[in-house]
């Protein structure tokens, strides 16, 4: 059964964070809020553990995973961040932008990936999210808490009601602040490509793009 723990989007409970840390450094699912929506995080430099987040969204394994840091230094230890992916970093981030760059071999699970050899990278902002991937001490999985095809949770009852039973520990902050997923952009191609328009629009991504 699900543990739940409650958590101040402001001021985090630090007793309930690194309960929330620990299960993921040991392979298990957490669901933790974002300023976008409820996420389902575990250790991405695991392939059993990714492997389980695969199975719990029911999600096609050739469909990449992107994953969430807290600094541009742990981004930086994953993946080739080109030029313009460090200027969309201290541009947008934290913020609801995913970045697609390059992933460095060896670093994160292959599954992540899905072959593609690109990973999709995140800093959520929102204090829960950081301080819960500080605890860690590396990338933690982003995906959102839903099954795949069903919409992205804005609150934790809504992930629960798609995951619940597959997950060890969720932290409920409330309901999401944007409530709708990051703006992914891809700066693996050339010319950069916007997959998916969120709450940063592509006028403001055309800023850094030009």
């Amino acid at each position: 059964m699900v543990k739940i723990l409650e958590v101040d989007s402001q001021s985090p409970q630090v007793e309930a964070i690194a309960e929330a840390a620990t299960t993921i450094r040991t392979g298990g699912l957490v669901v933790y809020p974002t300023e976008t929506v409820y996420g389902l995080g575990t250790d991405a430099c695991s392939n059993e553990a990714v492997t389980k987040v695969f199975a719990t969204k029911t999600r096609p394994l050739e469909d990449p995973i992107p994953v969430a840091v807290n600094s541009f230094e742990l981004a930086n230890r994953i993946a080739e961040l080109t030029p313009i992916a460090e200027l969309a970093f201290k541009k947008f981030l934290p913020g609801p932008l995913t970045l697609v760059v390059k992933a460095k071999p060896g670093k994160i699970s292959e599954l992540v990936t899905a072959g593609t050899e690109n990973v999709g990278i995140r800093v959520p902002d929102h204090p829960v999210a950081l301080k819960l991937i500080e605890f860690v001490g590396g990338p933690i999985t982003a995906t959102s808490a839903n099954l795949s095809g069903k919409p992205a949770p804005i609150s934790l009852r809504g992930a629960l009601e798609q995951l619940g039973e597959h997950v060890d520990v969720a932290l409920d902050s409330g309901k999401c602040k944007l409530g709708k997923p990051s703006t992914v952009l891809d700066l693996s191609s050339d010319p950069p490509r916007i997959l998916r328009e969120g709450p940063i629009s592509e006028r403001e991504l055309s800023r850094i793009l030009k």
